[in-house]
């Protein structure tokens, strides 16, 4: 084990300042080179050995990022990888299950750091029952030690607030080990205040197989109200449904169109009615239509119409600049002279302000629009505008810059 971890441990130590994010980044992906090797030593590596490498590895990560920038989330990443790694190689190690306890207890309320979770179902194979008994005392003494829980689990209120929310962590995860179908519901879905709450039993119900529980704890979520978390919860909804229950799936899409009604939702609508698509067509248009953007560019990349785009652009007197973008681009290909008159408003907005990104754009149309005049009744036109921005913004240099560039007259 002496070549492995001569291989790993110095990928992850380190000594350097990682405040910067550079620096961090740049040791943060070193790390994740040395979880592969972690990872490819499976099976080919002593399992005691290669549990004692690892878990020096997560050790050492765990300081690294306690004193790192890692706000682009790269060393966050690989400690995760180490979490998951680490108990499948205890298990293969017949790592003593009251080292793990033990461990596992001084990770979650006395580690360098608290903002990693582990999971009691993933680390029961190294536990056995005994272990997993004992693991419960240990969480059932820290319990007694913190005295009355706050009130409506508002654990955050409390100054012992990491421990609360470690101790129901753990609850929902040990509710999944048991495959304890009331325990999940009580311990994730709570009082059902929020959307989330009832997604987040929906998954741990599939997690053990109970599918028509987590179905209707979906469907249930997705209802909860018209936010963001129910949305997300009408997404997990639709997956599960299209796993394991299809027939269902369509009646699903046209629920979450009416009550989300974009693009997106939209498009789920469309690939999942195939043949039975015009029944629905007409309402999908007239319900996006309250949203230019969201009729405009469904049409143009759901249904891969730029006619009917373009059409639906000008009816709703679509605002949005890069919904015009989009469309400008595909239908220059249906009729390029078409879009010039567009393209001279794109430019216009693009110089209300001085920005020099927007100097680049405004130069880039320009460009293209003398592109798809050329040769064309338009040319001597699109050059007349050229030379009047010439004229009218001559007191911004770096638009003129931008233009000589782009080899603008």
């Amino acid at each position: 084990m002496t070549e492995l971890a001569d291989a790993v441990l110095p990928l992850i130590r380190t000594r350097a300042d990682l405040h910067r994010r550079a620096a961090s980044n740049a040791h943060g992906r070193q790390m994740h080179d040395a979880v592969d090797l972690l990872e490819q030593a499976a099976g080919t590596e002593d399992p005691a050995g290669l549990y004692a490498v690892t878990h020096k590895a997560l050790t050492s990560a765990v300081k690294v990022i306690a004193r790192a920038d890692d706000s682009s989330g790269i060393i966050g990443d690989a400690c995760r990888r180490l979490l998951a790694l680490h108990p499948v190689h205890a298990a293969a190690a017949g790592v003593a299950p009251g080292r793990i306890v033990d461990w596992m207890i001084r990770f979650q309320f006395a580690g360098d750091v608290d903002y990693f979770e582990i999971d009691p179902v993933a680390y029961a194979p190294a536990l056995g029952e005994q272990g997993v008994a004992a693991y419960r005392d240990r969480l059932a003494e820290i319990r007694a030690g913190l005295g009355p829980e706050p009130a409506d689990g508002e654990w955050w209120r409390s100054e012992r607030s990491h421990e609360w929310f470690t101790l129901d962590h753990n609850a929902r995860r040990l509710a999944v080990l048991d495959r304890d179908v009331e325990e999940i519901v009580r311990t994730h879905a709570r009082d059902q205040r929020v959307a989330v709450w009832l997604q987040d039993t929906a998954e741990a119900l599939e997690e053990i197989g109970e599918i028509d529980l987590a179905v209707d704890w979906a469907r249930r979520a997705t209802e909860h109200d018209r936010g963001h978390q129910s949305l997300t919860a009408a997404r997990y909804w639709c997956g599960l449904l299209a796993a394991h229950r299809p027939d269902e799936l369509l009646e699903a899409r046209l629920q979450v169109f009416r009550t989300w009604p974009s693009a997106t939702s939209a498009g789920h609508l469309l690939a999942d009615a195939e043949a039975a698509w015009p029944d629905y067509r007409d309402e999908v248009l007239d319900r996006l239509a309250a949203d230019p953007r969201e009729a405009v560019l469904f049409a143009l990349l759901g249904l891969e119409d730029a006619r009917l785009a373009w059409n639906l652009a000008h009816k709703l007197e679509l605002r949005d600049v890069d919904a015009w973008d989009r469309l400008v681009e595909a239908y220059e290909r249906v009729d390029p002279r078409a879009v010039l008159p567009v393209q001279i408003e794109l430019v216009e907005a693009a110089l209300v302000q001085a920005d020099a990104q927007q100097y680049r754009l405004a130069a880039r149309r320009l460009k293209r629009m003398r592109t798809l005049a050329r040769g064309t009744d338009d040319a001597a036109a699109v050059d007349a505008f050229i030379a009047s921005l010439r004229v009218e913004h001559r007191r911004r240099p770096r638009f003129q810059q931008e233009l000589d560039r782009a080899g603008l007259p």
